[in-house]
């Protein structure tokens, strides 16, 4: 098994055990369906919240690096990849912001650096794990699978926003928010593992032999 992406799945797996349970500890005070993850930033779980993002960030580097050293991924793709892990830092370090009140810099950078992160991951996915190369791989597939699952479902986000906007309805009212940024999330963090454990059980010789992504 590559180090890299040992470390790195070690890494992503406690990342989001952290994150899920901070979801259960605060299930008496927060709507896990309207509120969205990011709101555990704002509280005094707020560093745990952060250290979790950051374990997932550092966890998606490592996974990268692994891919990219086996020669699973090329640039394209470990940039995507790279990309999703530099906005997941910057939302941690960047507090969400009530957009009720009116904006903020912070709150605006929380939200591109979530944009970002949300949109890189199915990219990498896609065109690292693309099922027409030369070497077909379980992980890999299921890689690309939950890629294209993560575009449609947010193919379908930008479709409600659209639609409601029409009717006069803000962005963060036309859908339960929390509910769907988690399931997002959720199939994301799918993806990246299904990368990590491809990466983690390639046989070396066989690395040699695969085109670059």
């Amino acid at each position: 098994m590559h180090r890299s992406a040992r470390w790195g799945l070690g890494a992503v797996g406690a990342g989001a055990a952290l994150i899920v349970g901070l979801d259960l500890a605060a299930l008496g005070e927060m709507d896990p369906f309207r509120r969205t993850i990011s709101e555990h930033g704002l509280g005094e779980r707020g560093w745990l919240f952060g250290l979790g993002v950051a374990l997932l960030a550092v966890g998606s580097a490592a996974i990268g690096v692994s891919l990219a050293r086996r020669r699973l991924a090329g640039v394209v793709g470990t940039v995507a990849l790279l990309a999703w892990s530099a906005g997941l830092l910057v939302t941690a370090w960047f507090p969400k912001h009530d957009w009720s009140v009116g904006p903020s810099l912070s709150g605006s950078i929380h939200r591109a650096g979530s944009v970002i992160a949300f949109l890189s991951l199915p990219l990498a996915a896609l065109i690292i794990a693309r099922p027409w190369r030369a070497e077909r791989h379980r992980a890999a597939l299921a890689a690309f699978a939950f890629g294209i699952v993560a575009v449609l479902w947010v193919l379908g986000m930008g479709a409600v926003v659209m639609v409601g906007a029409r009717s006069g309805l803000a962005w963060w009212q036309v859908m339960p928010l929390g509910l769907v940024e988690r399931c997002l999330a959720a199939i994301e963090v799918i993806a990246l593992t299904a990368l990590g454990v491809w990466a983690a059980g390639k046989p070396v010789g066989l690395v040699e032999e695969t085109s670059a992504g």
